[in-house]
Order: structure tokens, then C-alpha cells, then sequence
């Protein structure tokens, strides 16, 4: 089995990846699948922190658009990625793999509170964190969560889990003859406006390089074959 390249990375998973085919909330299925995936991972001995969106259930922007206090609507977002990260906890414990929950925003009963050298000491100790509520700041998205807490735990690298392949010069959602890249500067995702993550995160990343692999989650053992050092989806640098 080949070694890993990496010794600590930070997982960024969307909330919408965990709806499936529903239209809303989580579909029992894909985070199971989800879970046995970060399962293997954590098996190779890789420390795991993992960041999850809250789309699938609130997007404060979204709501911000439709008349609701911006600051207000980011909080129920907030409320929202803590959600997704329980419900990701119970599924991983479910298969024996040692989690722990750290919310930026102070909930006792449910989370821990994040503390910078409470999260690394985990990780030390071979627990899975998730990190909830991102960065506990309205007007800042969970990939700026990401990159701050990938930063903060000196991870050596952040995995951008998406529905596609990598990073395209359009949605290949939409256009069927859209080009993927294999490698981009931080710069050159900010000067084309490309949807890898906002600009503040990359601006975070590009500032204290922090490395970004963007592949396809729905592809079974991908994240272990990047952490494996092999070439899948788009690397920015």
C-alpha cells in the first residue's frame, strides 16, 4: 500500500453534498457512505478535521436577498453547520471512529467549544474534529471557516470535496464543453472569478499557502488516492 504524502489535512464538505437527491435536509445514505470513506482515511493513520457547510438545510445569503437581516441569516447558518456536524458525528461513532464536534459558536451540551490547542490535541490523539458554526462571525462563509481553521491546526493542506472533478473554466454542470483544470496559481482563481472557494478564503490560503485539492466526492476512495500523492481533480497553489 502506498504511503501518505500528508500527515494532516482539513476535509471542507459542502452542505448540499449531504441532501443527495433531496431537496432539502440529509440523506441517510450519503452520509453513511460519507462516514465509511473518512473511515478509511482515518485508518491510514492521516489526521482528519473536517468543515461542513449548511446549505442543505439554511443559506443565510440566500435568505439575506429576501428582506432578513444579513447578520440574523448568517446566524441561523451557523445553526445549521451544527446540524450537519452532529449528525456526521453520530454517523462516524456509529462505525467506531472517535469524533469530536468544536462549535465557534459556545453550545456546552451539544459541542465543544473551539479552542486552537484543544482542537490539535485531539487530532494528536487520532479523534476526527469538526469544526461547526464557522468561524462564529457573520458575513464570512465556512470555506473562509476552512481556511482559518486549516491554517490555525497547521494542516498541510485543505480537500475541497465537490460534485465534479475539479475546477472548470465554467459549470460543467451546464456547459458540457467545459475545460478542467489540472493546476492553478491563487491568483489565477481570483483574477478569472472561478468558484473554488470566496475570495477571502483564497486570499487566506494564498497568504499563508495553504495548499487546495479540489476533486469529486461521489468517486469512492478519492480522498485516499490524493492523500496517496496521486494526480486527481484540480490543485491550486
Amino acid at each position: 500500500m502506498a504511503s501518505c504524502i500528508f500527515k494532516r489535512v482539513l476535509l471542507k464538505i459542502s452542505g448540499e453534498a449531504l441532501q443527495g437527491s433531496q431537496s432539502f435536509g440529509i440523506d441517510p445514505q450519503v452520509i453513511n457512505t460519507l462516514s465509511r470513506e473518512i473511515k478509511e482515511v482515518h485508518a491510514l493513520g492521516v489526521e482528519l478535521a473536517i468543515v461542513i457547510g449548511g446549505g442543505n438545510i439554511f443559506r443565510g445569503v440566500a435568505a439575506s436577498t429576501q428582506g432578513m437581516d444579513r447578520a440574523t441569516a448568517d446566524y441561523m447558518g451557523m445553526l445549521a453547520t451544527v446540524l450537519n456536524a452532529l449528525a456526521l458525528q453520530d454517523a462516524l461513532e456509529r462505525i467506531d471512529v472517535t469524533t469530536r464536534v468544536m462549535s465557534a459558536i459556545e453550545m456546552q451540551e451539544l459541542a465543544e467549544p473551539y479552542i486552537k490547542r484543544r482542537a490539535t490535541r485531539h487530532l494528536e490523539k487520532g479523534r476526527v474534529v469538526i469544526f461547526a458554526a464557522g468561524t462564529g462571525n457573520p458575513f464570512f462563509t465556512t470555506d473562509t471557516a476552512a481556511s482559518l481553521r486549516a491554517i490555525e491546526i497547521q494542516a498541510d493542506a485543505i480537500f475541497k470535496a465537490t460534485r465534479v472533478d475539479g475546477v472548470y473554466d465554467r459549470d460543467p454542470e451546464l456547459e458540457p464543453n467545459a475545460v478542467m483544470f489540472d493546476e492553478l496559481s491563487y491568483l489565477d482563481v481570483l483574477q478569472r472569478g472561478l468558484k473554488v472557494m470566496d475570495s477571502t478564503a483564497i486570499s487566506l490560503c494564498m497568504d499563508n499557502n495553504m495548499g487546495i485539492y479540489v476533486f469529486n466526492m461521489t468517486v469512492p476512495g478519492n480522498i485516499k488516492r490524493i492523500l496517496q500523492g496521486e494526480k486527481i481533480g484540480t490543485k491550486v497553489r
